[in-house]
């Protein structure tokens, strides 16, 4: 089984590939940073029975096409199409809409959204002759409501619904299966920098429910992959939005908007 991963070189991208690893599965690793890719790479095959051509990884963008389908050409071409995508890659940079930069905006808006279409596009085609293939999109709870300081994120997460629903009924008995999960605060990398620019009014919410690990994220998602979910939910919380966000979300945001006064 060969599994692609973007953003497979830290966060809840690593901790699913090795989770894969440890299955014996063939594993890419996509992400930006070539040095970060390598310790990546070195602690999959020192921790796992595998061997130096078992884990590919491959430097690119996921914000620029070319690279995206590059690195899945190289990938494929090396270990075999892809059996599972998981296209985790991501950026986020919190800030109140008016002091947002528009390179900012636009950066989060390709990365996690475009960066996702460019990994699916790279797979989509062949998954579809042979028939066979899961795709796992990582969104963000962040994608099930609107929120203060996020809006660049949050139009860029929830675009992900839109995207994976509609493909998921094109992929209809091709033997396709087109998830999306939404995980919660997690910690990672990213995190610890986002947390250094939330504003306090998003920590007013965000902040009443704990942060997972990666590895516990990572095991909510490999799990729904294997059971074929089409939506992966992560607590009480994002459960609940995610079932019954049409009911929950008004008095949610009613009592928000009272405590922001």
């Amino acid at each position: 089984m060969h599994v692609i991963v973007t953003g497979g070189s830290s966060g809840i991208g690593f901790d699913v590939a090795r989770l894969y690893a440890a299955r014996g599965a063939r594993l890419t690793l996509i992400a930006r940073d070539p040095a970060r890719l390598e310790l990546a790479r070195q602690e999959l095959l020192s921790t796992n029975e595998m061997s130096e051509t078992d884990v590919y990884i491959a430097t690119a963008d996921v914000g620029v096409e070319n690279e995206v389908l590059s690195a899945i050409s190289s990938a494929e071409a090396t270990l075999g199409p892809c059996d599972v995508l998981v296209a985790s890659a991501g950026v986020v940079e919190p800030g109140r809409f008016e002091a947002l930069s528009s390179a900012a905006f636009t950066e989060q808006v390709t990365v996690n959204l475009l960066g996702v279409v460019s990994a699916v596009r790279a797979v989509y085609p062949e998954m579809k002759r042979r028939g066979q293939g899961r795709i796992m999109v990582v969104s963000s709870g962040a994608a099930l409501i609107g929120l203060y300081g996020y809006t660049a994120y949050c139009a860029s997460k929830s675009a992900l619904v839109g995207f994976v629903e509609a493909l998921a009924s094109e992929a209809a008995g091709s033997g396709i299966c087109v998830s999306i999960c939404f995980p919660p605060d997690t910690f990672t990398p990213q995190f610890e920098r986002e947390l250094a620019k939330r504003p306090a009014e998003a920590q007013l919410l965000m902040g009443k429910a704990l942060p997972w690990t990666a590895k516990a994220v990572a095991e909510r998602i490999v799990d729904g992959i294997d059971r074929r979910r089409s939506k992966v939910y992560f607590g009480f919380s994002i459960t609940a939005l995610g079932f019954f966000g049409s009911l929950i979300k008004p008095f949610l945001l009613w009592w928000y908007q009272r405590r922001l006064m």
